[in-house]
């Protein structure tokens, strides 16, 4: 094993929340930030916020604020570039990713590496492909991806964004033993598979999203129900009630394994 990466142990707890759908969202992870700091010690909090603004991508203004709260890095996903004010934010600003296996000259990147305590984390973002746009396939792109990280990082974290389930769970078992974890996001419900796979990689087809319950996976129903009536196009807005922060910890003692994955559920007020 490279030199860097024979340290140990290299003690940490990540933090992922799910996806940020609007300002419930929002107010849901900073009212709850604090507490989670609290009670778990993270080294790392990771959060995916493609759906913050207004429910479609990311502002300049609201990663600034999610960053400024002590959020390390932030992922998005197929909304990336709702918001053209984003774009140059993004060449900028290496904490907020793009997925990596979007077209090389669109603006971002799509992964970055963050050190606390003298352990250095690397987050890849990436995105499925099937009922979805991508450049290339998640597949090819993290192979690269992990040799041009090799020796460089501790812990690995990756954030598999897509719509199939079956592409997510193929990803967890194509990286089980070669990055500490893999995190589906972009369907916001959590799902029940949380585990440690054989080769020691933290995996959760889905950890859920960061926003209301009150609504159709975090907009206003009453509007996602007109939609499947009429069958003709609606304006989706956020929700209000019933915000949850939805989530995974996940701790580590040793380069690139993860001891344990657990499930965060959490009713804000």
């Amino acid at each position: 094993m490279a030199g860097s990466l024979a340290r140990m142990p290299a003690a940490a707890r990540i933090l992922f929340c799910g996806d940020l759908v609007g300002s419930a969202g929002r107010h849901a992870l900073l009212s709850l930030l604090p507490t989670l700091r609290q009670r778990h010690s993270p080294t790392f909090v990771v959060v995916n916020a493609e759906n913050v603004a207004g429910g479609f991508g990311i502002t300049p203004k609201l990663a600034d604020e999610l960053l400024g709260a002590g959020v390390d890095v932030i992922t998005l996903g197929n909304h990336s570039y709702r918001h053209r004010e984003i774009y140059p934010y993004l060449d900028e600003h290496h904490e907020v990713l793009r997925p990596a296996n979007y077209l090389r000259g669109q603006p971002g990147q799509g992964h970055t590496i963050v050190e606390r305590g003298g352990v250095r984390l690397a987050v890849i973002s990436l995105s499925g492909s099937l009922f979805m746009r991508t450049g290339r396939s998640a597949f090819s792109e993290i192979g690269a991806l992990l040799a041009e990280l090799r020796g460089q990082a501790d812990h690995i974290l990756v954030d598999m964004h897509a719509e199939a389930t079956s592409e997510k769970v193929a990803m967890g078992w194509h990286l089980d033993g070669r990055v500490t974890a893999v995190v589906g996001t972009h369907t916001h419900v959590p799902t029940a598979d949380a585990r440690i796979l054989p080769g020691g990689t933290a995996y959760i087809t889905d950890v859920g999203m960061t926003g209301s319950r009150a609504g159709v996976l975090g907009f206003q129903r009453e509007l996602a129900i007109e939609a499947l009536v009429t069958q003709m196009p609606t304006r989706l807005l956020p929700a209000e009630g019933d915000p949850w922060l939805m989530g995974v910890l996940v701790s580590c003692s040793e380069p690139l394994r993860a001891d344990a994955i657990d499930q965060l559920l959490i009713a804000s007020e």
